[in-house]
C-alpha cells in the first residue's frame, strides 16, 4: 500500500514538472525573439540615421536649357559629380528659351543658352523679382553643312541669307547641280534658331526678314545631322560640336572677295570666322554655395573639357 502511494506521488510529480519546463522553454524562446527584435529595429534605426544624414548632405543642381549646350553640360556634370560624391547635377535640355524661362520661373538653378538672354526676358525676370547673373562659359561657331556629295564648298553671308529666306531655291544659283534647295532650321525655342536669324538670316540688321515657310524645324542638332546624312539636297546649321565628319562643312565670307574661312577653335579665337558666339550659364542673382562652387568649376578646370567635345574653351 505504502510502496503503491509512493509511485502514484511520483508520477503526480513528474508529469506536474513537464509543464513548468514547458512554460520556462517557451519564455526562453519569446525573450531571445524579442532581444533579436530589438537588435534588428536598432540596425534598421542607425541605418536609417545614416541615410538621413546622407540625404541631408546631398545637394541636387538642376540644370535646364540650351541643346547646343546639353552634351557638353552632361560631360561637365559627370566630371563634376566623380569629384563632389555629395552633389547630384541633374541636366536636360529643351532649347535656351526653355531653360532661361525655368529660370525665372525659379524651377532651375542654372540656365544654359546659346544666345544672350532678350531685354523683354530680363526685365520679366525683374518683374519676377529676380536680377539674372551672366556666366559665358564657352566659345562656339555655327557651321553650315550640307550632303557630302553637294559640290559647293563655299558660300557668302549674303547668299546664305537669300537661301533661307526662299530667293534662292537651286543649288544652281550658287554653282552647284541643279537640284532644289531643302532647308532645315532649329525650332524657334533654340537659341542657336535666333542667333541665326539675327546675325546670319538679317546680316545682323535691324529688318523683319523670316526663315522661308518652307523651312523645315527640326526639334534637335541631332535631327539636322541625320536629316543632312540622308538628303543630297539639305542644307542645315549646326554647332560645331554637332558636325561630324559625314557632313560637309562650308567655308563662310561676309563678301564675295573672301577670304572664305572654315569653323574651328582656331578661326573662332582669332575672330576670322563669321559666325561665332558665346555660350552662357544663367543664375537667379548671384550664385552662392554649391552653386557657385560649380560654376567656379565649370569656369577653371572644366575648360579642359570644352575642346574635347567640338567647343572653343574660354580664352586664358
Amino acid at each position: 500500500m505504502g510502496n503503491r502511494l509512493t509511485s502514484e506521488f511520483s508520477q503526480t510529480r513528474h508529469a506536474l514538472g513537464r509543464p513548468r519546463r514547458s512554460c520556462a522553454l517557451l519564455w526562453v524562446a519569446l525573450l531571445m525573439v524579442v532581444i533579436l527584435i530589438s537588435v534588428l529595429w536598432a540596425r534598421s534605426a542607425g541605418d536609417a540615421n545614416v541615410l538621413t544624414a546622407e540625404a541631408q548632405t546631398m545637394v541636387i543642381i538642376e540644370n535646364k536649357g540650351s541643346d547646343t549646350l546639353v552634351n557638353l553640360a552632361l560631360a561637365w556634370a559627370e566630371a563634376y559629380m566623380a569629384q563632389h560624391p555629395h552633389v547630384r547635377i541633374s541636366v536636360t535640355g529643351g532649347g535656351s528659351g526653355t531653360g532661361i524661362a525655368a529660370m525665372i520661373n525659379g524651377t532651375v538653378d542654372i540656365a544654359n543658352a546659346s544666345r544672350a538672354m532678350s531685354p523683354e526676358e530680363i526685365e520679366k525676370a525683374r518683374a519676377n523679382g529676380i536680377e539674372p547673373v551672366e556666366f559665358v562659359v564657352a566659345g562656339d561657331a555655327i557651321a553650315v553643312v550640307v550632303h557630302p556629295s553637294n559640290p559647293v564648298d563655299r558660300l557668302t553671308l549674303q547668299q546664305v541669307s537669300l537661301i533661307y529666306t526662299g530667293q534662292i531655291t537651286n543649288w544652281r544659283e550658287v554653282g552647284g547641280e541643279d537640284r532644289p534647295i531643302v532647308l532645315l532650321s532649329r525650332e524657334s525655342n533654340s537659341g542657336t534658331y535666333v542667333y541665326f536669324l539675327e546675325n546670319v538670316v538679317r546680316l545682323g540688321e535691324e529688318n523683319d526678314l523670316l526663315f522661308s515657310p518652307d523651312t523645315l524645324l527640326m526639334p534637335s542638332s541631332e535631327g539636322i545631322s541625320a536629316e543632312i546624312r540622308q538628303n543630297p539636297n539639305a542644307i542645315g546649321y549646326d554647332g560645331l560640336g554637332y558636325v561630324t565628319a559625314d557632313q560637309k562643312v562650308l567655308a563662310l565670307a561676309t563678301d564675295p572677295q573672301g577670304p572664305y574661312v572654315l569653323p574651328s577653335v582656331a578661326t573662332v579665337n582669332d575672330s576670322t570666322y563669321p559666325v561665332s558666339r558665346p555660350l552662357y550659364m544663367y543664375t537667379a542673382g548671384e550664385p552662392t554655395g554649391e552653386v557657385k562652387a560649380y560654376i567656379d568649376w565649370v569656369l577653371g578646370a572644366g575648360q579642359a573639357l570644352v575642346s574635347q567635345l567640338g567647343f572653343v574653351p574660354l580664352q586664358p
